[in-house]
């Protein structure tokens, strides 16, 4: 009798340490696991990068630039004066592709001002050659452009974005997804659908 006593009391300190080894093990594994896992999840900052901007236009002045940084790409925004807007109709036959065929832009800012408001440019300043930054020229210069400039190897854009033919950038400027959540609002990466 003694005996089967003294084996349950075995067996019951031996189920108690069993018990909490396994508990102890998983509250370790646990803890050693949820930092790893926490790693894959996108950093604060790297949310904020891919987030939504918005732009007050009423601080813009008409014929002016704005740049605004989105994705850690350059936003360039445009307020066209009339004038503007009326070059990028006279050009057709200068620009590589002035209907925008390729994808470079939602299909609400596919035509002829590249945007869903005439006054109003957004497009990425990278140049689609090898990635500069191209030149705003909002005044005639000594050659008599106006547009965009790439000075590093020479492609030239007009006030909608819009490649010339005969320089190294193969196409327009990117448009971003972007929509108006007034008349002097605009919000940049993301499209007013996916808004909703």
């Amino acid at each position: 009798m003694c005996n089967d006593s003294n084996n349950e009391l075995r067996n019951e300190r031996r189920m108690f340490l069993t018990v909490t080894s396994c508990a102890l093990f998983a509250v370790g594994g646990a803890g050693w696991i949820t930092p790893y896992i926490r790693s894959w999840n996108p950093s604060v900052r790297a949310k904020a990068a891919g987030a939504p901007i918005t732009i007050d236009l009423a601080s813009i002045p008409e014929g002016a630039l704005l740049v605004e940084e989105w994705r850690g790409r350059p936003i360039y925004i445009v307020k066209r004066t009339k004038e503007m807007i009326a070059s990028t109709l006279d050009l057709n036959n200068e620009l590589l592709n002035p209907d925008s065929e390729d994808d470079q832009q939602p299909e609400y800012a596919r035509n002829n001002h590249r945007s869903i408001k005439p006054e109003i440019l957004v497009i990425e300043g990278v140049c689609t050659h090898l990635g500069c930054t191209p030149k705003f020229r909002n005044k005639k210069n000594t050659n008599g452009f106006t547009g965009f400039f790439c000075p590093c190897h020479g492609s030239k854009f007009d006030f909608s974005g819009r490649v010339y033919k005969g320089v190294p950038a193969p196409t327009n400027l990117k448009v971003p997804p972007h929509y108006f959540a007034d008349a002097n609002t605009l919000v940049v990466g993301i499209d007013e659908e996916r808004q909703a």
